[in-house]
């Protein structure tokens, strides 16, 4: 298992490449309505702050299986958010 500072910096950089990637969406779609991937970045900054509240847990009996299911949680959330994307 990989350091608590990585599994952090992955849940940064993959919710912020999914904000990143609706913030490109609504620039090469302005003409569309925006609430719909306005509510997806939401998500992210949801799916983020639960993420790393998880990982700051400190009454936790088995850290690396406790790391490796919010780094499970990490990639099953990515990529509900990112078909949400594909489905503007």
């Amino acid at each position: 298992m990989a350091s608590v500072r990585d599994l952090k910096k992955d849940i940064n950089y993959v919710l912020g490449d999914i904000i990143e990637a609706v913030y490109i969406w609504e620039l090469t779609h302005p003409k569309k309505d925006a609430k719909k991937a306005e509510a997806i970045i939401d998500e992210a900054i949801v799916v983020f702050d639960e993420l790393i509240e998880k990982v700051n847990q400190k009454d936790v009996e088995n850290k690396k299986k406790h790391f490796k299911a919010i780094n499970q949680e990490l990639e099953d959330r990515g990529r509900k958010l990112i078909d949400k994307i594909n489905a503007l």
